[in-house]
């Protein structure tokens, strides 16, 4: 990043995630307001969009590595077609959720390192009645990320991490990025 250009934006993650993939699988990426969500193109809007939270950028991180990971029946389901409770779960939820929540985190850290950002776990349940560890949830998410590293990322993924990586680590342009995610994408299928 040169001194003139701030880091982290939510324009250029955009630009990288819609650059990246909206040709071929018709998705943005969408800030929105209080809760994230995925949605299917309808009649009213004719491209998916994975809206995320707050305008926060480890948000939007986290809701596209929720849709690197969907199938393609999947992403034809709000929500991806999974359940979602809010904070304030038991603990048989919240070691549910915990499960859930692996994965996508895994890939979450490793966006967030190559944007060069610093990742932390959400156990997203301050207000429930069940004992949260949280060092034990981190630990599975590092090492499902390790695993990532040494067996591959998921086609999505790779794409979008190369595109990161181009970006914020290397310092390449948007379109050079992009066409880097986008190649990795092409080589990846």
């Amino acid at each position: 990043m040169s001194i003139t250009q701030p880091q982290w934006t939510l324009d250029e993650v955009t630009a990288l995630f819609d650059g990246v993939f909206f040709e071929r699988y018709h998705t943005r990426l969408v800030r929105g307001g209080d809760e994230p969500l995925y949605r299917p193109a309808d009649e009213q809007t004719p491209y998916h969009q994975i809206i995320f939270a707050h305008g926060f950028f480890a948000s939007a991180l986290h809701e596209i590595s929720h849709w690197c990971i969907a199938g393609a029946k999947r992403r034809q389901q709000e929500d991806y077609g999974y359940w979602y409770l809010p904070d304030g779960r038991n603990a048989e939820q919240q070691l549910a959720f915990e499960q859930a929540e692996i994965a996508p985190q895994a890939l979450e850290l490793l966006f967030a390192e190559a944007s060069g950002r610093e990742f932390h776990v959400s156990v997203d349940n301050l207000g429930g009645d069940a004992a949260v560890d949280r060092e034990a949830f981190a630990a599975k998410v590092n090492a499902r990320a390790a695993n990532y590293r040494e067996q591959g990322l998921p086609t999505r993924a790779k794409a979008f991490c190369c595109a990161l990586a181009r970006y914020y680590r290397h310092q390449d342009s948007l379109e050079t990025a992009i066409r880097q995610g986008k190649a990795m994408l092409a080589n990846s299928l």
